[in-house]
């Protein structure tokens, strides 16, 4: 084993590009694009509406996020481009060979997954400066001391990292494409035939949602389940981060189980379908299909893939919102019911392929993890 510290190993780049749009770089890497615990930054935006001025950086250069440390985001890139100031970048130095015996090469491979180590992060957020949005500055990262392995053991774990991180990427894309299978099959199955456009007040109950008031301690902390967009990271809601007490329970409307949960304010078209009997706040509105209609699952894909589109109908300036009687009013084309289910088939069996490659990448995750921490 031996200690170093970042800065035996790495130099902080900060080259500065004035005019983004009119540079020869076409790929911008904002804190948006960051992915938390990720090794690897794949996404970014172009460059033509850039305005500000940003700093390059190379292909095999590591990107740190400067703010808000808590949320874990480091990452090798391994094209060129931009970034903002939130960003510290590193470069690896030419010349470690020489000076602790290790190659450029077999620290490019190492360090994006050290950098996401518990040990790091630790240390990022012991050492960040701030209260609200904690940071850490560039001479305070070169100061990170550290173990690395023997040069053999690194490569051995390296190899290791890099083989379960393919795998994982490999888990991923397969989600993608079953995403695109499903709404490909949904095209094929309804968009083609004409089906008529209802308005989604004509064969569903529509309501939103209300908050106890959060002044009366009565109402929160209980075991009723109250849902907010927090909760809808996933196409179904089985629990809640927050609860409310029977007497806040009895402030709220109830919905029933398998209800359409949209989100109304703020993040327009996030939605999900509830599994279990709840209320929810303010800015979600819900439908509750009528019986052999429509099924909630098949108006959970018909309104997923007309977000985009039901975004654009959103007012407002700094929070996009629908109210109550848009939402009822928006449309789709309305199969019969005998319909709805053949697809709903199709999409419950994509559901259970999803999970299960889910469940693989979860694993993959623990062992990358187990590999990182020791």
């Amino acid at each position: 084993m031996k200690i170093i510290n970042l800065s035996s190993i790495a130099n902080p780049i900060s080259i500065s590009v004035q005019n983004p749009s009119r540079s020869d770089y076409d790929r911008f890497i904002g804190l948006e694009h960051y992915d938390s615990g990720e090794p690897v930054i794949t996404r970014f935006q172009g460059t033509e509406l850039l305005t500000t001025s940003a700093k390059a950086f190379k292909a095999n250069d590591i990107l740190i996020a400067r703010r808000n440390v808590y949320l874990k985001r480091a990452g090798i890139v391994f094209f060129d481009g931009i970034t903002s100031g939130d960003s510290i970048i590193l470069r690896l130095k030419e010349d470690t060979q020489k000076t602790i015996g290790y190659s450029r090469e077999d620290l490019i491979r190492y360090i994006p997954f050290m950098l996401n180590s518990e040990h790091f992060w630790i240390y990022a957020n012991k050492h960040a400066d701030g209260m609200n949005s904690k940071r850490i500055s560039k001479d305070t990262l070169l100061e990170y001391e550290f173990e690395l392995p023997s040069i053999d053991e690194m490569r051995d774990i390296s190899d290791k990292l890099w083989a379960a991180y393919r795998l994982k990427e490999a888990y991923k894309k397969l989600l993608v494409t079953t995403d695109e299978m499903v709404k490909s099959q949904f095209i094929e199955m309804f968009k083609e035939k004409g089906y008529p456009l209802r308005m989604l007040k004509s064969f569903a109950d529509v309501s939103t949602g209300g908050t106890p008031s959060k002044a009366n301690l009565e109402y929160w902390n209980g075991d009723k389940p109250w849902v907010s967009a927090e909760d809808m990271k996933n196409k179904y809601v089985y629990d809640t981060c927050e609860k409310v007490t029977e007497a806040g329970y009895a402030t709220c409307k109830i919905i029933p189980v398998d209800t359409l949960m949209y989100v109304c304010r703020g993040s327009i078209g996030v939605m999900a379908i509830n599994k279990i009997e709840c209320a929810t706040n303010q800015s979600i509105c819900r439908a509750k299909c009528h019986d052999n209609v429509c099924n909630v699952e098949f108006l959970y894909h018909a309104l997923m893939y007309q977000k985009d589109n039901i975004k654009k109908m959103g007012t407002g300036t700094s929070f996009k919102s629908l109210n109550q009687t848009s939402f009822s009013e928006l449309k789709i084309e309305l199969p019969p019911y005998n319909e709805q289910m053949k697809f709903v088939s199709i999409a419950q069996q994509a559901d259970k392929s999803k999970f299960e490659l889910k469940q693989c990448i979860e694993h993959i995750d623990k062992v990358i993890k187990s590999l990182i921490n020791g």
